[in-house]
């Protein structure tokens, strides 16, 4: 492969592959430890490989990672919309018996192929990584992994996609198209409460026509937390870890949910340990 034929991907990209690695084996261990049947799922799972915009390295992406996690998943199943990216992906796993890769829209693969294999009642346990680069992802897909009881997730919250081109500089300038993709990444239009709220208390905007985002960021990040919780099932959902750019701007948000008080004890670690780190 050529450099072209990389995503580069930037020192915060790095980190979020740190945290789950960290996470991956203890999860795996305690799972299986426990008699489970545990699947590793990735809906956004990409070429396979990045190169790292910080040493020009190669690097090994999530579902690279996951398969060499130790114990092993006894399932991988990863998931792209991209069919170039997911033939880079194939060439990269191999004929694995344990890997099952798909072509399509995660939204739609994961309610009807990939989480019906995780049922509770079925003695099955995943966890599921959603990365999106936008704010496509269904909530629909969410709200059933919160509702299985099953599922861990961790949800990447693209919020400089949503500034960008759904709020802008006021919410109401958005166009119907963009409205309509936030509305399906939140399950619903309570959203609008949210920003209109923020925007009243004097933080989106401290001049006309100006959008002071951080605090507005940490309080739609907040809902979306409670939201997962309140709405989707999920028992726990600790406070989301930020990435911010060169410019100490949000462009993500980690989240991570799940059913189990243990796993909401690691990630919790894991994510204190990286809160306060800059990668720029």
């Amino acid at each position: 492969m050529s450099p072209s034929e990389f995503d580069t991907i930037g020192p915060w990209s790095e980190v979020k592959l740190e945290i789950l690695r960290e996470y991956a084996e203890p999860y795996s261990r305690i799972v299986s430890g426990k008699g489970f049947y545990h699947l590793y799922i990735d809906g956004f799972a990409g070429r396979g490989l990045h190169l790292s915009r910080e040493t020009g390295q190669v690097i090994q992406g999530s579902p690279l990672n996951a398969l060499s996690t130790n114990p092993p998943f006894q399932e991988y199943h990863l998931i792209d919309l991209d069919a170039e990216k997911v033939e880079q992906l194939r060439s990269h796993v191999g004929s694995r018996p344990d890997v099952h890769i798909y072509s399509g829209d995660c939204n739609q693969i994961l309610l009807t192929e990939v989480f019906p294999q995780a049922r509770y009642s079925d003695y099955r346990r995943a966890l599921c990584l959603l990365d999106p680069f936008n704010i496509g992802l269904s909530w629909e897909v969410v709200q059933t992994a919160g509702k299985m009881r099953s599922i861990e997730i961790f949800l990447n919250f693209m919020v400089m996609d949503m500034n960008m081109n759904v709020l802008l500089t006021r919410p109401e300038s958005a166009k119907p198209d963009q409205l309509g993709r936030m509305t399906g990444f939140w399950g619903d239009e309570s959203w609008r409460d949210v920003v209109y709220e923020t925007a009243r208390q004097g933080n989106f905007f401290d001049s006309p026509g100006a959008m002071k985002v951080d605090d507005a960021n940490d309080k739609i990040a907040e809902a979306y937390r409670r939201r997962l919780v309140q709405v989707a099932g999920f028992k726990y959902a600790p406070k989301p870890l930020p990435f911010r750019n060169s410019l100490g701007r949000t462009v993500y948000y980690l989240f991570f949910a799940s059913p189990d008080p243990t796993a909401n004890k690691i990630v919790q670690h894991i994510f204190d340990k990286y809160r306060n780190r800059t990668w720029f």
